[in-house]
């Protein structure tokens, strides 16, 4: 009942790269930069697991991007050809590598870094991989010429992914989805058929992360357009619902979205953001349960998963430590309340 998770990254640390900055390059390299990784992921293991995270992940310390820490393993990706794209429906623009051909895993992208994480931890342990339809928002193509037979593509590539982190003791795979919240239609259209193949066959928990981004400038200033009141979950949630996927992630702290859109999940088990990654302001564990109450009225605690709005990877490290310290304890207060 009430098992706490993170939607997935988390500060890297000052030796291993740049505070405070998204997809900041590394500060190591060779075999120091591969120890330096795993120090930053025992670092954030030990981290969630004192601070009463159930659900606990290597923050993504592996990688230095969502998307392209698994792209940089795929064959048919030229890394030379950067293409200037926009980005969420042009909510702003990037240079972004190429797909010039068919892509291919050719090999393990994280295999290694699972082993290693199930090694240190007897917490139940989560991975997460972008989605098929955000890898398609965040690559150009100049090869499969319509983005749902690229998603496809890219979507059995993650499920070849998917099976080998499961065999290593992977607990939950989460795909992360921000481009749902963009494109609506393309959602109900192919986005959860790539889904349904990226996850075909895994018997562990399947979830999905839609969230309104990182707390970058972008992203707040594409939030204040959206009105009094944040409805885009309102047109998937009744697909997601009908889908495979086994849980289903929403943004609720200090955000506008009406909690009544949580029953529209009736089926599925629902992270709540009840932790704002948007600010450096550390919630009190009553502030935190609160939240959950609130969701409680929609969702019974049995499907309950409060979990953190996005990514920490902007904050700084002493903020997101606290943040996942207000989780648990915000948690455990309403455990408490429950009996």
């Amino acid at each position: 009942m009430l098992k706490t998770t993170t939607a997935g990254s988390l500060p890297k640390p000052s030796w291993l790269a740049e505070p405070e900055k998204l997809w900041a390059p590394w500060n190591l390299s060779g075999e120091d930069l591969i120890s330096g990784k795993q120090d930053a992921a025992l670092v954030w293991l030990k981290e969630q697991e004192n601070a009463g995270i159930d659900i606990v992940s290597d923050g993504e310390q592996f990688r230095s991007h969502f998307v392209h820490g698994f792209l940089e393993k795929i064959e048919g990706i030229d890394w030379e050809k950067m293409t200037e794209m926009g980005i969420r429906n042009n909510r702003y623009l990037a240079k972004v590598p190429t797909v010039t051909a068919p892509v291919r895993r050719i090999e393990s992208v994280h295999g290694d870094e699972a082993r290693f994480c199930r090694r240190f931890t007897k917490h139940q342990l989560k991975f997460t991989l972008p989605g098929p339809m955000t890898i398609c928002d965040t690559i150009a193509d100049a090869h499969y010429g319509r983005r749902s037979d690229m998603a496809m593509a890219f979507a059995e590539l993650l499920n070849e992914e998917a099976k080998e982190l499961e065999a290593i003791g992977v607990d939950v795979i989460q795909f992360d989805e921000p481009a749902f919240n963009v494109f609506m239609e393309d959602v109900k259209e192919w986005g959860i058929a790539a889904l349904h193949r990226a996850t075909e066959g895994l018997n562990c928990k399947s979830a999905v992360h839609i969230c309104y981004g990182y707390g970058i400038q972008a992203n707040i200033d594409w939030k204040h357009s959206l009105g009094s009141e944040w409805r885009q979950y309102e047109e998937i949630f009744p697909a997601l619902n009908e889908s495979r996927i086994n849980q289903i992630s929403l943004e609720c702290a200090h955000s506008k979205v009406p909690l009544s859109l949580m029953k529209l999940l009736r089926d599925k088990e629902v992270m709540v953001g009840v932790i704002d990654v948007a600010n450096s302001i550390v919630e009190t564990p009553e502030e935190v349960a609160a939240i959950i109450k609130k969701a409680m009225e929609y969702v019974e605690p049995e499907r309950l998963l409060p979990c953190t709005n996005c990514g920490m990877t902007p904050l700084a490290r002493e903020i997101a430590s606290g943040k996942l310290v207000a989780l648990g304890a915000g948690t455990s207060l309403v455990r408490k309340e429950l009996g």
